[in-house]
């Protein structure tokens, strides 16, 4: 696995353990568990044409690039960044595919990271997929407005100006990512009208305690940002240091649940290894005819409702 850090990310990983641990390389990343594969979440099964990866039917990942702006050791393709971007004729290839599909109403740009690109070249993609009268949205996954804020230009901003809703899903793990420049970033994107999501990946000795993924849950919001989804750790090659147990995980959501708002609360995720998608698995609070609070108390409930609606 390569390392990339940009001189913002560098400055705070020297500040702050948390930050560091994400993105400094560590002897424990030669380690690699039986289980991990270069591959974790199957994207290669599910990649009719380089570029595309379309596992559920109403939506693809289109990844223009595989390069990004820093790297993080417990990437899931962390085998993969570094590739750099479609040449133009597997873009056409990808877009091509797109539009051939009547069944796609969404994509998904990500990588590596599309906002390592240029405003003009972010700028022209989406004015591609705006083009084709079908999509229903966008969204753009990245972490650059963590890891190098500066990027998000006016150009960025008007780049991402769509006919279409655009929604902007930012990787970040610890509230001391939300420095200055990081939240005038975003308020920036928020007071153009982009939606802001914020997707998170559970990581020991990161944020695997409730009082820290509170206090991250609670700046997001604060900064319009929507927490979307908590992802368990994938089992990509070298971070078994990085993963904590699923049950580890529901007992923090447990926890979440009643430390901080409804707004606040992300869904506990597992993408399924071998290309099966992502799973819910936060804690179940309904046992039978008894409701289990955030505290772990169990309080009886109407049997034959608790005995209807109980999926767990």
């Amino acid at each position: 696995m390569k390392t990339l850090l940009t001189p913002h990310i560098a400055a705070l990983a020297n500040q702050e353990p948390a930050v560091a641990r994400q993105f400094l390389p560590e002897v424990r990343e030669t380690e690699i568990a039986p289980e991990e594969n270069a591959d974790p979440i199957g994207d290669g099964a599910f990649t009719p044409v380089h570029g595309i990866v379309h596992r559920y039917p109403d939506r693809v990942l289109l990844k223009p690039v595989m390069t990004c702006a820093a790297y993080c050791r417990f990437c899931f393709r962390r085998e993969m960044v570094g590739d750099g971007a479609l040449t133009g004729s597997e873009m056409d290839a990808a877009i091509g595919y797109i539009a051939a599909h009547p069944e796609v109403r969404e994509v998904i740009l990500t990588g590596g990271d599309p906002l390592v690109l240029s405003a003009r070249r972010i700028g022209a993609l989406i004015k591609r997929l705006a083009a084709i009268p079908r999509l229903d949205w966008l969204r753009v996954h990245t972490r650059v407005p963590i890891v190098d804020p500066a990027r998000i230009t006016p150009a960025m901003i008007a780049a991402l100006k769509s006919r279409l809703p655009v929604y902007v899903a930012i990787h970040c793990n610890h509230a001391a990512e939300l420095t200055p420049e990081v939240r005038r970033a975003c308020a920036r994107m928020a007071d153009a009208g982009i939606p802001l999501l914020a997707q998170t990946v559970l990581l020991k000795g990161v944020n695997d305690g409730p009082d820290t993924l509170a206090a991250l849950m609670r700046a997001l919001v604060k900064n319009r940002i929507k927490p979307y989804y908590l992802h368990h750790a994938d089992l990509a090659p070298g971070t078994t240091h990085f993963r904590t147990s699923i049950a580890e995980g529901q007992a923090l959501m447990r926890a979440l649940r009643g430390r901080v708002s409804g707004l606040a609360q992300p869904t506990y995720v597992l993408d399924i290894p071998g290309g099966h998608g992502k799973a819910p698995i936060g804690p179940c609070y309904l046992d039978g005819d008894r409701v289990v609070d955030w505290r772990g108390n169990t309080h009886s409930y109407a049997p034959s409702v608790a005995s209807a609606e109980s999926g767990c």
